[in-house]
């Protein structure tokens, strides 16, 4: 992997160089928002390892910075002290894809990002279709009802599953799995993936789509009553 570490703890960013590098990946660096965003835009990386509070730009401003100006597809892992659900809510809602919550272990970082790279190129090769919303993997575009829909790298996986598997309930189990593999987050993650792709696909039409069905898991589809 080619992985940009924006953080500016030394101590943090030579743990992680002297665990990923004799691994084989390919690390940069940057020690400051303002640096961070500029080697994000103009190189190419695998993934981004963020950390929230830089200097000169903060890891949530970065990161709405990065998503507004064209690079929707690299993965984000945003490092943080902060483990309250607001907190991720927001990091989410800016376009971060995983956190990992300090302090880390180098080994789950690893893991971490080595499931994000995984799952960060689609793999159905025809436009996925439920009622009015519509998503192509190859271009990556999602819209409804004509309306394009924004969405960063871990909304979209979950909605090409979700609108793949239209047809039956996908359980809690599988929805993780296909996102973290056998890395799998705390029990808040994949509520608040989905609470925040309810809000962009469901939330500004009539019609909901994204059912919860309680204690099995979620299903993408128009209800009889919505139909």
């Amino acid at each position: 992997m080619k992985i940009l570490v924006i953080e500016d703890n030394r101590d943090i960013a030579a743990n992680i160089a002297d665990y990923l590098e004799p691994r084989g990946h390919v690390l940069d660096f940057a020690a400051t928002g303002p640096l961070g965003l500029q080697l994000a835009l103009q190189e190419p990386h695998d993934v981004i390892v963020l950390d929230v509070n830089l200097p000169g730009l903060d890891g949530m401003s970065l990161c709405r910075r990065l998503r507004s100006e064209g690079r929707s597809d690299v993965p984000v892992l945003m490092l943080t002290a902060r483990d309250q659900l607001e907190d991720k809510l927001e990091g989410f809602a800016a376009g971060v894809d995983d956190y990992l919550v300090k302090p880390f272990s180098v080994k789950e970082l690893e893991v971490r990002l080595l499931a994000l790279q995984r799952r960060g190129r689609p793999s159905t090769s025809q436009a996925l279709v439920v009622a009015d919303l519509r998503y192509d993997p190859q271009t990556l575009v999602a819209t409804r009802a004509g309306h394009t829909l924004e969405l960063n790298p871990m909304q979209r996986r979950l909605l090409e599953l979700l609108m793949s598997n239209s047809h039956r309930v996908v359980s809690r189990e599988e929805l993780e799995h296909h996102i973290w593999g056998d890395a799998l987050p705390d029990k808040d993650v994949l509520r608040t993936h989905i609470y925040t792709l309810r809000t962009i696909i469901d939330k500004p039409f009539t019609h909901k789509l994204l059912q919860t069905v309680h204690g099995t898991g979620y299903r993408l589809a128009l209800t009889e009553e919505g139909a």
